[in-house]
């Protein structure tokens, strides 16, 4: 059995940034984690922590998750995903016609079976959104959820589930279904108030999906969903300097330090040099760090997991945002025991001291 040693300038270890760890594995498994050198080491970093994982992310390398749900696809977006420092992604896939979602289910389906690398799930965000919030989202495919659609949803059984949903459009009862059927239900695309928030989450809905946008802002007699998700919910945040101000990033981070997840929302750009694209026929393309759609709104963004937490890093320091890309959105989705300890099979990320991502270390 093969044995790596990495040494750690500062090690991301369950009680916090450590200085001068070797972090030893071999078989799959963390086997030590001890004081140490770089002369007691295969490998060094300037920090290694757990790597990270990215619940929302569309496409990368090239391949947008929307138009080409293969296996093939998924493998590349994954790849482009682990540039960045991320080893496990719900790969996306956003409003489209019809039941589309079920090639991504199928495609899934079959990306777990064939084990492929970086792979733990799936993410639908729409249909089933408000068009009022919208954001790029086709409005000719946003519509109400069916029982047909339930039925489909709560069949498909495989990795993990997270789907996002406007709450004031689903049906009574709807999200008690689907999080028995073991989905996670995120908010997002809504105009929910706090009531259609309240009796959401009686019924098991969990966090909120890109936390201040494509939703009602925060006002003083209607916290609605922002007031819900700051009040507890897990919240997935866009870190790239564009979609939320810094000063609502250091506030989300302040409420929320055990239940912020820092997402890319990348497209296919991330990892590439493309600034045209197109999704559903509809053009999209890059202007610098910022993707807009026809009508100059945002359309995803062009971010790496890596640059999110350097970002956040420098609002709420380097422990809560490594936090916040590996340890929160792990726990939101049940990835257990995602951590640096003795006997975990948790991957690394090793990071440069600016926390740009060197290398992923499966355990």
């Amino acid at each position: 059995m093969s044995e790596l040693r990495i040494h750690a300038a500062h090690a991301l270890l369950p009680d916090g940034l450590v200085a001068d760890r070797v972090v030893t594995v071999a078989g799959g498994r963390i086997t030590g984690i001890g004081p140490g050198t770089a002369a007691d080491a295969d490998r060094s970093a300037a920090i290694v922590a757990p790597a990270f994982v990215d619940i929302q992310i569309n496409g990368g390398g090239g391949v947008q998750f929307n138009e080409t749900p293969t296996v093939d696809a998924l493998a590349t977006v994954a790849a482009a995903a682990r540039q960045g420092g991320t080893a496990a992604i719900l790969p996306t896939f956003i409003t489209a016609a019809g039941q589309s979602f079920r090639h991504a289910l199928d495609a899934v389906a079959r990306a777990l079976d064939a084990r492929v690398p970086g792979i733990v799930g799936v993410h639908l965000e729409g249909p089933f959104l408000n068009v009022a919030r919208k954001g790029v989202h086709d409005p000719r495919h946003i519509r109400p959820m069916t029982d047909d659609d339930l039925d489909v949803l709560c069949g498909f059984r495989q990795g993990i589930r997270l789907i996002t949903i406007a709450p004031e459009n689903a049906p009574p009862g709807a999200v008690a279904r689907l999080t028995a059927a073991g989905w996670i239900v995120f908010a997002g695309h809504t105009v929910a108030t706090w009531e259609d928030m309240a009796r959401a989450r009686d019924e098991g809905l969990s966090g909120v999906t890109h936390l201040y946008n494509a939703m009602e802002p925060l006002a003083g007699r209607a916290p609605g969903v922002i007031g819900q998700a700051l009040a507890g919910l897990y919240a997935g945040i866009i870190a790239d300097g564009i979609h939320v101000h810094q000063g609502n990033l250091a506030l989300a981070a302040r409420c929320l330090p055990d239940r912020l997840c820092l997402v890319t929302d990348a497209m296919l750009t991330l990892g590439t040099d493309i600034d045209a694209f197109e999704i559903d026929g509809r053009p999209m393309r890059r202007e610098g760090g910022r993707l807009v759609g026809p009508d100059g709104q945002l359309a995803g963004a062009h971010l790496a997991m890596d640059e999110a937490v350097a970002r956040m890093a420098g609002i709420a320091g380097a422990r809560a945002a490594l936090d916040m890309a590996a340890r929160n959105p792990a726990r939101c989705i049940g990835l257990t025991d995602w951590a640096i300890r003795e006997g975990a099979a948790t991957p690394l990320v090793l990071l440069d001291a600016t926390f740009r991502a060197q290398d992923v270390i499966a355990a």
